[in-house]
């Protein structure tokens, strides 16, 4: 019985110092309270208050917080679905290297959605995702069938501008 009792008590205690910190304005703690909370664990499942905690995370600039709010526009869960707010924060994240987002502004890119179609900026961030460990093989294959062999051609010169980007962002 004291078994059950202190397992039920971790999470709760777990919680309460994230909320704490959540509060107090720390960003990481902000994304893992509203990862709680978008996946019900250790609190009721509650989208609204997941898309506050990763929005007070993501304007501090956590790149994890800013792909799962960007995700949480693109699937309308707490809020109105809204492509274009799903594509900024796809790419606010994906312009700090996050792996995640740089794929799905690819498909954003490819599909038309929050932003104009462009397979050249498409394959740009699929490619970019595939250099940082994604596998998009298949991704590349069904993009080139659309492609002329100049548009690729500019698509990967795009992606290492791109990438030169990234990196001046870092210094």
């Amino acid at each position: 019985m004291k078994k059950f009792i202190i397992l039920l008590f971790i999470p709760f205690v777990s919680i309460f110092g994230s909320t704490k910190s959540a509060e107090q304005g720390n960003a990481r703690a902000q994304y893992l309270l509203g990862l709680s909370y978008a996946e019900g664990k250790g609190v009721l499942q509650d989208y609204k208050q997941a898309l506050y905690w990763f929005t007070k995370s993501a304007e501090q600039g956590n790149a994890s917080a800013q792909v799962l709010l960007g995700l949480m526009y693109r699937k309308g869960r707490g809020v109105l679905q809204d492509y274009k707010q799903a594509v900024y924060w796809y790419k606010e994240s994906a312009e700090q290297g996050n792996v995640t987002a740089q794929y799905l502004l690819g498909l954003s890119y490819d599909h038309g959605r929050g932003v104009p179609q462009d397979y050249i900026e498409a394959y740009a961030w699929i490619n970019i995702a595939g250099a940082n460990g994604k596998d998009v093989t298949k991704d590349k294959r069904l993009l080139s069938k659309q492609m002329t062999t100049d548009q690729i051609a500019k698509a990967k010169a795009r992606s290492k501008v791109i990438c030169a980007e990234i990196e001046a962002k870092k210094k």
